[in-house]
């Protein structure tokens, strides 16, 4: 079976497990490489809906959870959405095809040479609606606030200060708090709900745990 036949396999699997539900999100995972965003040796692997390994400890998560991610954060066109977390750039890239060439993705990753990796990935992608930023992802992306969305792929002890901060008002955030996913609606409260238990790796930084 070859990776077409087995991508097309996976998303009919994500939709019949109502997953994967509006046109747009079902468009951008139909239109993205995930092969393109592995390392070489799991290109194989790479709709297997598993993670893997992409270096430096860290993992590109698996296809349900990107697709769960997305939808629950209700993404839509024209959105400005902060992610932090960039790994390879899979996760951006899907976002940058929701948003579409009237919004903007900005991805935050601390590990410089991971940066350096989504950078080149999402632009071999063609991507140009994605900024790949390397800094402290709990600290945010201030000069592009405020955001319609933000999407944090990594556990967190809570849900860091400077990204409430940088949420547009009506905007959402999902972020794994303590292995619990977590969808925040910022308004007069700041609204929480918990929508199940994921594996992530840890959210390292200023506001996030310690390294």
């Amino acid at each position: 079976m070859n990776l077409a036949e087995k991508k097309k396999i996976l998303i009919e699997n994500l939709i019949e497990k109502g997953v994967l539900r509006s046109p747009r999100v079902i468009e951008a995972f139909q239109k993205v490489r995930r092969e393109d965003f592995v390392p070489k040796k799991f290109r194989e692997n790479a709709y297997d809906d598993i993670p893997l390994p992409i270096g430096h400890e860290q993992t590109i998560s698996q296809p349900y959870t990107v697709a769960a991610m997305t939808e629950d954060l209700d993404v839509r066109e024209g959105h400005k959405v902060l992610e932090i977390g960039a790994g390879s750039g899979y996760q951006a890239a899907i976002l940058a095809e929701v948003t579409g060439k009237s919004g903007s993705v900005t991805t935050v990753e601390r590990i410089r040479e991971l940066a350096s990796m989504a950078k080149e990935n999402l632009e071999a992608a063609g991507l140009g609606n994605v900024t790949v930023v390397n800094a402290d992802g709990t600290l945010g992306y201030p000069k592009k606030a405020p955001y319609d969305r933000i999407l944090v792929a990594a556990d967190s002890p809570s849900i860091p200060n400077p990204l409430k901060e940088q949420l547009k008002k009506g905007g959402k955030m999902i972020i794994p708090v303590k292995g619990a996913m977590t969808l925040a609606q910022k308004g007069v409260v700041f609204r929480q709900k918990k929508l199940g238990i994921y594996a992530f790796v840890p959210l390292i930084g200023e506001h996030g745990f310690k390294k």
